[in-house]
């Protein structure tokens, strides 16, 4: 027997129409083609679920034993996709009811789907492959067709067409650069902006940037404090770098020689860190105000404004060691605040939380009892 089988590697047809695959048989086949060309009539695979079909009744009309059948793949990726085709292969062959060998003649829209073959070739012997091309896709006005098509969808655009515009303006822009006399400034500026352009699509920072933006309007719509909090520590933050470079600045002027590396970290931290912890606190305590509304706050999150006090000590006592501001002494009981500030916020909220769960426990227990009762 021949087994005719129509690879559709990314299940257009299941994607599309809803058929459950692999579909097997003659009449089951050109229902799901008819209702793939209903769907989307410039789907290749129509054409492949059709040309399997002509296939087999060629065949047919010989008298030879011949079946037919669709399976697909998924959209997922080519692994995932090849490793479907050959559940679905086997299918297809627990399937067929006869005691004759079985081979199969492949039916495929180009190389991307023949690259299931070989998973098909260990499951049954292949007598031969078959890719439908298009006669029309040959001629000159189909070729501006697809060249419409793929112009019209907007991904495609913003891929083809802007970096091509940006290199289109290359000449222009270095003719006025001439003019003005900074014809290297202007080509600097130009090629940066191409290579930013092609590195944010090939790392997808425009769906990354897109997904944030939608992620602060929801924020904002939503009333949630996280963003508030965000926008006050963001500026805390600048606020440290700027007094952590007045720091240095001043570490720089009083000493007479070099300024090590050590030296110039421990001038950043010691002028911006209590700017920075406030930066922390901000934000987690939003987080938490946060998690309060929501219902879901539990006592543990409220050890972080804690945690964000005691590094922010322990690296005030260390960096003002390094810049000769405070004695051993000082240090050492900084260290021992910070180390105790942060287990005993541990330990306690780690008891209340504990207790609040046995109460709860126990509340549970008893109205359990009082409902048998």
């Amino acid at each position: 027997m021949l087994l005719v089988l129509c690879v559709d590697l990314d299940d257009d047809l299941g994607r599309k129409t809803g058929f459950s695959t692999p579909v097997i048989g003659r009449d089951p086949v050109e229902e799901a083609a008819v209702a793939l060309a209903t769907e989307d009539p410039e789907d290749s695979d129509v054409n492949v679920i059709f040309q399997g079909l002509h296939v087999y009744d060629d065949l047919a009309d010989r008298d030879e034993s011949v079946e037919v059948a669709v399976v697909t793949g998924n959209d997922e990726g080519d692994v995932k996709a090849n490793r479907e085709v050959g559940d679905e292969v086997d299918t297809v062959l627990a399937s067929l009811s006869t005691a004759e060998d079985v081979t199969a003649l492949v039916v495929t829209d180009g190389a991307q789907d023949e690259s299931v073959i070989p998973i098909i070739r260990s499951r049954v012997p292949i007598d031969g492959v078959r890719r439908v091309v298009v006669r029309q896709a040959q001629n000159l006005e189909s070729m501006y067709y697809t060249i419409k098509q793929v112009l019209n969808d907007p991904e495609t655009r913003g891929t083809v067409l802007i970096p091509l515009g940006i290199l289109l303006l290359i000449y222009p822009l270095a003719l006025v650069g001439t003019v003005l006399d900074m014809p290297g400034f202007v080509l600097g500026t130009t090629s940066a902006l191409l290579g930013l352009y092609l590195i944010s699509r090939g790392l997808g920072l425009g769906d990354r940037l897109d997904a944030t933006v939608e992620r602060a309007r929801r924020s904002l719509y939503a009333g949630r404090t996280t963003l508030l909090a965000y926008v006050v520590a963001a500026a805390l933050f600048a606020l440290g770098g700027v007094s952590g470079r007045n720091e240095l600045e001043a570490v720089r002027e009083a000493s007479p020689g070099e300024v090590g590396v050590p030296v110039m970290l421990a001038a950043l931290v010691y002028g911006s860190i209590q700017w920075i912890a406030a930066a922390g606190v901000t934000t987690s305590l939003g987080q938490i105000t946060d998690e309060y509304i929501a219902g879901t706050l539990e006592w543990r999150y409220l050890n972080a404004p804690f945690y964000v006090l005691s590094i922010a000590i322990v690296l005030y006592a260390v960096s003002a060691f390094f810049l000769d501001e405070v004695g051993i002494s000082f240090l050492a009981t900084a260290l021992t605040v910070g180390t105790l500030l942060g287990i005993a916020s541990t330990l306690a909220f780690a008891v209340i939380e504990s207790r609040y769960a046995d109460d709860d426990a126990d509340e549970t227990g008893g109205t359990r009892s009082a409902e048998r009762v």
